[in-house]
C-alpha cells in the first residue's frame, strides 16, 4: 500500500479518483470504450504525454479545458491517446485464406457471368492499415486487374492520427515477415537502406480510408459483402457489442461474411449469423 501511494506521490501529475471517473465516463460516452480500474495507469501514461504537449500542469486543468469552449477540439486527441492500436499484416491468416477461397473466387465467377458487378468490403477498426492492405494484397494476387478494380475496401478507424499512417502506406520492412513472398513482390516496394516497405498504387487504389466512430451513425449504406471487425468489440460492454452486431447484420447481404477477432465470439449474441469457420460468420437470409 505504501509503495503505491509513494508511486502516486512521485508522479509528475496528480490523477484523482474524480479525474479518472470523469475520463472513464467521457471515453465511454464518446467512443464506447470501457476503461476499468486496472486501466488507470495506462490512462495516466497516455494522457500525461498530452498534458505535456499542451503545457498543462494538472489533470484538473485538462478537464477544465475539455469542459470549456475549446473542449470539442480536444476530444479527438484525447480518444486518440486512449485508443490501443496493435495489428500486423496477415494477422490471423486463416481469415485471408477464407476470404480468397469463399469470397473472391465466387465473386470472380459471378462477375464473369454478369451476375455481380462489384464487391464491397469494410475493414472496421482498421488501425494503422495493415488489415485493409492485406485484403488488397489478396485481391491483387487472386483476381485479374479487370476484376480486382471492381473490389472496394472501406477502411475506417476512430483514431485520426493512425489513419494518416494508414494513408501513407509506409511501414517498417521487418513487418513484412508474414506476407507471402509472391504477394510481396507483386505489390510492395522494399527500400533496404531505409528499411521501409511501401504499399503499391495497385493496393492504394482499392482502399478508401475514413475516420468513423462506430457508435455514431454510419454514412455508408448496404448491402456489403464482407465486414472485418477484429479485436475491436473486446473494448466494448455486452450491450454495445450486441448493438454493433445487429447493425453489422443490417448492412451485410444474406450470405455475406463477418470476421471477428480470435478472442471474440457471437455465441449467444444474435441469431442473424451462422458459424462458418473459426471466428468467421455468415449472414443468414
Amino acid at each position: 500500500m505504501g509503495s503505491a501511494a509513494q508511486a502516486t506521490k512521485d508522479r509528475e501529475f496528480t490523477l484523482t479518483s474524480s479525474d479518472f471517473a470523469f475520463i472513464v465516463k467521457l471515453v465511454y460516452e464518446r467512443a464506447g470504450i470501457v476503461l476499468g480500474d486496472h486501466k488507470r495507469d495506462m490512462v495516466y501514461t497516455r494522457l500525461a504525454r498530452r498534458l505535456r504537449s499542451l503545457g498543462i500542469e494538472s489533470f484538473k486543468a485538462y478537464i477544465e479545458l475539455i469542459n470549456g469552449p475549446q473542449g470539442d477540439d480536444e476530444l479527438g486527441p484525447l480518444i486518440n491517446a486512449i485508443t490501443t492500436n496493435h495489428t500486423k499484416f496477415f494477422r490471423e491468416a486463416h481469415h485471408f485464406s477464407h476470404f480468397r477461397n469463399e469470397v473472391l473466387k465466387p465473386f470472380a465467377k459471378a462477375f464473369r457471368q454478369g451476375k455481380q458487378k462489384g464487391l464491397r468490403v469494410w475493414s472496421a477498426g482498421c488501425s494503422s492499415g495493415e488489415e485493409p492492405y492485406s485484403l488488397a494484397m489478396v485481391v491483387a494476387a487472386s483476381l485479374p486487374k479487370r476484376e480486382a478494380e471492381k473490389v472496394r475496401i472501406l477502411a475506417t478507424d476512430l483514431d485520426t492520427n493512425i489513419l494518416e499512417t494508414a494513408k501513407r502506406g509506409v511501414y517498417p520492412a521487418n513487418g513484412m515477415a508474414e506476407v507471402p513472398e509472391a504477394i510481396r513482390r507483386r505489390s510492395v516496394s522494399i527500400d533496404p537502406k531505409r528499411e521501409t516497405a511501401t504499399m503499391g498504387d495497385n493496393l492504394k487504389s482499392l482502399i478508401v480510408f475514413k475516420q468513423l466512430n462506430l457508435l455514431k451513425p454510419w454514412p455508408h449504406k448496404g448491402p456489403l459483402d464482407v465486414i472485418f471487425c477484429r479485436n475491436v468489440m473486446i473494448y466494448f460492454d455486452p450491450e454495445t457489442r450486441r448493438s454493433l452486431i445487429q447493425r453489422y447484420a443490417g448492412l451485410l447481404r444474406p450470405g455475406g461474411y463477418l470476421y471477428i477477432g480470435h478472442s471474440e465470439s457471437l455465441l449467444g449474441q444474435t441469431d442473424l449469423f451462422e458459424t462458418e469457420a473459426s471466428t468467421t460468420y455468415k449472414r443468414l437470409p
